[in-house]
């Protein structure tokens, strides 16, 4: 079995920090070639700008608001123009906003709705009909012709009011997923979601910082007794990218060292 994604072409959204950083560089150190997608521009230009200037580089940064459908467009123009095809895309924009549920004027559940579901579905749409294309012109009849890897959280599965706009948006993530992969399916793309809980990103890292009672809190919610590193979310979106998961989609895959096993009354909501 191999998870090999060597010489392949991804795409992975929100890629200038965070987990989706770490899944576009895990990925570059894995061979493929990858473009890093996110709108904050200042961003990209500091972890990946002098990378992406070299001509024969495996990395090229994209900068703008993938809400827009021109700017999707731009996207996989940009792609197609550094390495020709696209074969992976990774759905790693994600956005957290608090939420008052009993809040008449309250908003976070259609901005959540936009940016964490509408925005992956729109590029699942776009680049999955470059996928079939490329897979028509090259005659293959076997094989894999794409895969479609959408980052989630086990919040979709937990009820925390203060996080409503972002639960529900990622339960629709996981129902999105499920549905296109029957979609896709007889395109021989397949696609597949990450689920996770607390991961030791840049911004969680400022978050708990000497706050000791969180991190103790989250530590003694998860059986494995710690938080997740960012590369362990990188892993499983290279088996789910990978020929090694060949015969699995529409799966969600969790990696939350056990958390989502516990009884969910008074878990932290981090």
């Amino acid at each position: 079995m191999s998870f090999s994604i060597a010489g392949k072409t991804a795409i992975v959204t929100g890629a200038a920090n965070g987990v989706g950083l770490a899944i576009a560089r895990h990925f570059v150190d894995h061979g493929a070639n990858v473009v890093f997608a996110d709108r904050d521009e200042e961003g990209l230009d500091k972890e990946v700008g002098e990378q992406s200037q070299q001509e024969d580089s495996p990395v090229r940064a994209f900068s703008g608001d993938l809400r827009e459908k021109l700017t999707i467009a731009n996207l996989l123009s940009a792609t197609l123009d550094a390495f020709d095809q696209v074969d992976i895309l990774v759905n790693a924009s994600r956005q957290l906003l608090p939420s008052d549920p009993l809040d008449p004027k309250e908003d976070s559940v259609s901005t959540l709705l936009e940016q964490n579901l509408m925005t992956s579905l729109r590029l699942t749409q776009a680049i999955s009909k470059r996928m079939i294309k490329q897979a028509e012109e090259d005659g293959r009849e076997s094989g894999q012709a794409g895969a479609i890897v959408n980052l989630s959280s086990i919040a979709a599965r937990r009820a925390h009011p203060e996080l409503l706009g972002y639960s529900v948006s990622c339960a629709a993530l996981d129902q999105m997923t499920r549905s296109m992969a029957v979609a896709l399916a007889p395109h021989r793309i397949r696609v597949n979601a990450v689920s996770f809980g607390s991961v030791m990103s840049a911004s969680l890292q400022n978050t708990l910082k000497g706050d000791d009672d969180s991190r103790a809190d989250i530590i003694a919610h998860t059986p494995l007794s710690r938080i997740a590193r960012a590369s362990e979310v990188a892993e499983a979106a290279q088996f789910l990218a990978s020929d090694g998961a060949g015969f699995m989609t529409g799966q969600i895959v969790t990696v939350d060292g056990g958390r989502t096993l516990l009884d969910s009354v008074a878990a932290p909501a981090h």
